[in-house]
C-alpha cells in the first residue's frame, strides 16, 4: 500500500506526464496543496522531494517548486533494437571476461559494474544476525535442509512474494547461490544442447554465458528501452522457430532499465501460455523501483506452472552473500534435481543471516531509503551524460533499478571508448556484451547505483570527452 505522500506525487506526476503541467509551471505552494489534497505540510514536502528525485520537478530558492524545463536531449529517448530474425550459436564469455576484470579494482570508477555501491547495504547488521542465529541453530539443520535451503528462509521469501501478488507454495522456493545459479538451472531444466531460446535484444550478458555454457542458440526479441518486450514481435519469434524456452527480464531489465507495463506483461503471458513455452524469469531488480509500487513480475499472471522465477538479494539487501532463489512452478522436481547434483547445497550462514534479518524487519524501510538513493544517483549521472557527451546522444529513462542505457552517434566503437577509458581508470559496459553476436556498438550500459560524487562526475566529463573523439 503506498503512503500518502507517495499517491500525492503520483498523481502530480500524472498530471506532468500528460501536459497538464507544463514545463516551467509552477506547482502550487505547500499551503495550497495541503488545501487542495487535505494532507499536512509535511507529506507534500515528501511529495515534492519524490518528484524532485524522480527528476520531474526542481525547487527554486525562495519561489517554490517549478516542473522542470526538459532540455531537448532528454527529450530524444533510446531507441529499439532492430532484432536478428535467426538463431545464432553464443560466444560471448571471453569478452565479458576481458571487460568485466577490469571493474575489480578499487582504484577504477565502477560506471561498468553489476553492482550498486556496498556502502548502500546493512552488512554489519547482517553479520551480527548471522552469527547469532548461527549460535541458535540445530546441528541437524545443517544436513537435513542442504538441497532446498534453510526452511526459515524459504518462508520468508515464499511470504514476500505471496505479498507481490504470487501464488507460491511452501514446496517450491529453491534457495541458490544468487540469482545465477537460479537462472542457470531453470534454464537447464527446460532445455537441451542444441535448442533455441529466446532472448530480449539486447539482453543480459549473464544469459549469454549461460546459453554459451549449455550449448544453446539465441533468437532474439525486439525490445523497447521503456516498455520492454514487444508481444507481437514476440508471438511472431515463437511461430518462425522451435522456441524451447524464453530468457526475459520485464522489471527494469538490464541493461535498458525498461519497464514492461502491467498490460503488456499480461499479453506476454497469454502469448507464452497460447505456444506452450516455458519462460526463465529474472527479477532481481523489481524491488528498486521508484515509484510507489513493486511492479507485478510476469510469474504473477502464471496460471499454468511455466514461469520459472528466479531473484536474490544481491542487489538491494546483501551483495556477496550469493543468496538468491527459483520459484519453479511445474519444473520445481527438476531444479531440485539438478541444485542436487551441482552446488548441492547453498552457505547456511549466510541463509540465517537473511533470515534473521526479514523476520526481525526493517527490509521494507532499508528499501525505502535505497530506492529513493539510487533515484537520485540515476538521475544525476543521466543529466551529467546528457550534458557531456556528444550531440545527438541517447539515453534510456529507468523507472527503476540503477542503469543507463546509453546510445552514442552512430560510428563510436564502445569497445574501443571502454579500453581507452581504462587507461584513464574509468570502467563502462560496452554493448558489444549485450549480444550474441557483439552487436550494439555504439551504445553502452553505465552503473548509477554509487554516490554521484566529485569523482563520477569527472570520469563522465572524460568518457563524453573521448566519445566525441572516437
Amino acid at each position: 500500500m503506498s503512503t500518502l505522500y507517495e499517491q500525492l506525487a503520483d498523481a502530480l506526476a500524472q498530471r506532468i506526464h500528460e501536459g497538464n503541467l507544463q514545463p516551467g509551471e509552477r506547482l502550487p505552494s505547500v499551503r495550497q496543496a495541503c488545501a487542495q489534497a487535505q494532507v499536512s505540510p509535511a507529506t507534500v514536502f515528501q511529495a515534492y522531494d519524490l518528484l524532485e528525485t524522480r527528476g520531474l520537478i526542481e525547487a527554486r530558492p525562495r519561489s517554490g517548486f517549478y516542473v522542470r524545463r526538459t532540455p531537448q536531449a532528454l527529450r530524444q529517448p533510446a531507441l529499439p533494437a532492430t532484432a536478428r530474425r535467426e538463431s545464432t550459436p553464443v560466444a560471448i564469455s571471453e569478452l565479458v571476461f576481458e571487460v568485466l576484470s577490469s571493474t575489480r579494482d578499487k582504484e577504477v570508477v565502477p560506471l561498468g559494474s553489476a553492482f550498486p555501491s556496498p556502502t548502500l547495504f546493512p552488512l554489519e547488521r547482517l553479520a551480527r544476525d548471522g552469527a547469532r542465529a548461527m549460535r541458535q541453530l540445530a546441528p541437524l539443520a545443517l544436513t537435513t535442509e542442504l538441497t532446498t535451503g534453510n526452511a526459515r528462509l524459504r518462508e520468508a521469501v515464499r511470504a514476500r512474494c505471496v505479498r507481490h501478488g504470487l501464488r507460491v507454495s511452501a514446496q517450491e522456493p529453491v534457495i541458490t547461490n544468487g540469482a545465477m545459479e537460479a537462472l542457470n538451472l531453470s534454464l537447464q531444466a527446460v532445455t537441451q544442447p542444441g535448442d533455441v531460446v529466446a532472448v530480449e535484444a539486447p539482453t543480459f550478458y549473464a544469459a549469454l554465458q549461460a546459453l554459451e555454457r549449455l550449448h544453446l542458440r539465441a533468437v532474439e526479441v525486439p525490445t523497447d528501452p521503456q516498455l520492454g518486450v514487444d508481444p507481437d514481435a514476440l508471438a511472431e519469434v515463437l511461430q518462425r522457430h522451435h522456441v524451447a524456452a524464453c530468457w526475459l527480464m520485464p522489471n527494469f531489465q538490464n541493461p535498458l532499465g525498461a519497464l514492461m507495463p502491467h498490460a503488456r506483461k499480461q499479453a506476454v503471458m497469454r502469448t507464452l501460455q497460447q505456444a506452450g513455452t516455458p519462460v526463465v524469469e529474472d527479477d532481481v531488480y523489481g524491488e528498486l523501483h521508484h515509484g510507489s509500487e513493486r511492479p507485478l513480475p510476469l510469474k504473477a499472471f502464471d496460471t499454468e506452472g511455466q514461469v520459472l522465477y528466479c531473484s536474490s538479494f544481491s542487489k538491494c539487501l546483501a551483495p556477496g552473500y550469493r543468496v538468491g532463489w527459483a520459484l519453479p512452478g511445474r519444473h520445481s522436481h527438476a531444479v531440485q534435481k539438478l541444485k542436487m547434483m551441482s552446488s548441492l547445497a547453498t552457505s547456511v550462514p549466510s541463509q540465517l543471516a537473511l533470515a534473521e534479518y526479514l523476520e526481525e524487519g526493517g527490509y521494507d524501510r532499508h528499501l525505502r531509503q535505497l530506492r529513493k538513493t539510487l533515484a537520485d544517483s540515476l538521475h544525476q549521472l543521466r543529466t551529467a551524460v546528457l550534458k557531456h557527451f556528444p550531440k545527438g546522444t541517447r539515453v534510456s529513462r529507468p523507472a527503476g533499478g540503477y542503469f543507463l542505457w546509453v546510445q552514442l552517434p552512430d560510428g563510436v566503437d564502445t569497445l574501443a571508448l571502454h579500453r581507452q577509458a581504462l587507461a584513464q581508470g574509468i570502467s563502462t559496459a560496452p554493448g558489444a556484451l549485450f549480444s550474441a553476436d557483439q552487436r550494439f556498438r555504439s551504445a553502452l550500459r553505465l552503473n548509477g547505483g554509487h554516490p554521484h560524487d566529485a569523482r563520477v562526475l569527472a570520469a563522465v566529463k572524460v568518457l563524453g570527452r573521448l566519445a566525441g573523439k572516437t
